[in-house]
């Protein structure tokens, strides 16, 4: 289908000279470590394991929306008492069931060839977004990473894109962000930037990138491949 564009805008010759990306559910599928670190409590417990498919929805979401997820039974104090547990049992899964989503590494590229940067925002704790890059190259190429933790704020405040912005000496307004869930395109309206929603990633049913505001829709990675798709 394509990129889709809400509105109309000039044709670009060049990718946007930085580009922001989101990194669960954008640039990297995780869903498979993800999995892996929630059947490991869930064996635990003595409980059978989840699958991909119950638990691929919420990934973007964060860790307490998919230990909600694969532990409906429990009440809030006993899935916050499951966090640090998840992501301890993550940690040890970091890199060994997840790839870059198809085209994510041919559009890199492109974005690279052209003499643009890229970097990454990301809600998930700096110290295991630091841990994910070097198994895909990632930590020599990109230009920042800001986790959720890195500041005060997490998306979907602007801070974390504000910030990426000033410390790569460009104006919020000359970065795209790229990401996948209506945090990312609430934190880039509010920051200032121009945004893509990644159809490609997680969502759950009820989710309705429509409505999220986003200036362009790309359905898959390489629909980025050429600079026109981009809102700059």
């Amino acid at each position: 289908m394509g990129a889709r564009e809400l509105e109309a805008r000039p044709v670009s010759a060049a990718f946007p000279r930085v580009v922001l990306f989101d990194l669960d559910g954008t640039l990297l599928d995780s869903a498979p470590d993800m999995l892996a670190a929630i059947n490991a409590l869930r064996g635990e417990r003595g409980e059978a394991p989840a699958t991909l498919e119950q638990l691929r929805p919420h990934v973007s979401k964060g860790a307490r929306a998919m230990i909600a997820a694969a532990f409906p039974q429990l009440d809030e104090a006993a899935r916050e008492a499951l966090v640090q547990p998840f992501l301890d049992a993550y940690e040890r899964e970091i890199g060994l069931h997840g790839r870059p989503f198809d085209g994510v590494e041919e559009m890199l590229a492109a974005i690279e060839a052209d003499g643009a940067r890229w970097g990454i925002v990301t809600n998930k704790p700096e110290y295991l977004a630091r841990q994910v890059l070097p198994a895909f190259g990632w930590d020599a190429r990109s230009a920042i990473l800001v986790g959720g933790d890195t500041l005060a704020e997490r998306k979907p405040h602007p801070l974390p894109l504000l910030h990426s912005a000033q410390a790569l000496g460009v104006e919020p307004s000359q970065c795209v962000y790229v990401g996948d869930d209506e945090r990312d395109i609430l934190a880039a309206r509010a920051a200032g930037m121009p945004s893509v929603v990644a159809l490609w990633g997680y969502r759950l049913a009820l989710d309705d990138p429509e409505t999220w505001q986003g200036d362009v829709l790309a359905e898959a990675p390489r629909d980025l491949l050429d600079p026109a798709a981009w809102p700059l």
